[in-house]
């Protein structure tokens, strides 16, 4: 846990947040600012800044496992029409929570380029 990090808080239950769903190593919460009528943010438990720290010092299952959890959720809220996984990596890739974390959008048609 990062003692800084807004989601290890929320994560510890620290600060409150709508939790979706959880198991031991990932948890799903509600956006606090969504961008679509369904806007997940789903995380490893463990703290890894982003993308490249967790693919860095995982191996394949838990990164499948990771995904598995975020599409199930998707595909959940997408009620078939569908869904966007995103993950922003680094200043320019828009992160802006030093957190790994898969944004989960659903609920209408997503237009493209997205940025």
């Amino acid at each position: 846990m990062d003692p800084n990090c807004i989601f290890c808080k929320i994560i510890a239950g620290e600060i409150p947040a709508t939790v979706i769903d959880r198991d031991k190593d990932f948890i799903a919460i509600a956006d606090v600012n969504p961008q679509a009528p369904t806007h997940l943010l789903v995380m490893p438990i463990k703290h890894y800044p982003n993308l490249n720290a967790f693919i860095d010092v995982l191996s394949n299952t838990v990164i499948a496992r990771l995904f598995a959890f975020a599409a199930h959720l998707g595909a959940s809220a997408g009620k078939g029409a569908g869904y966007r996984i995103v993950i922003n990596t680094g200043p320019n890739g828009g992160q802006s929570v030093d957190h790994l974390h898969i944004h989960v959008l659903a609920g209408r048609h997503m237009s493209w380029p997205p940025g």
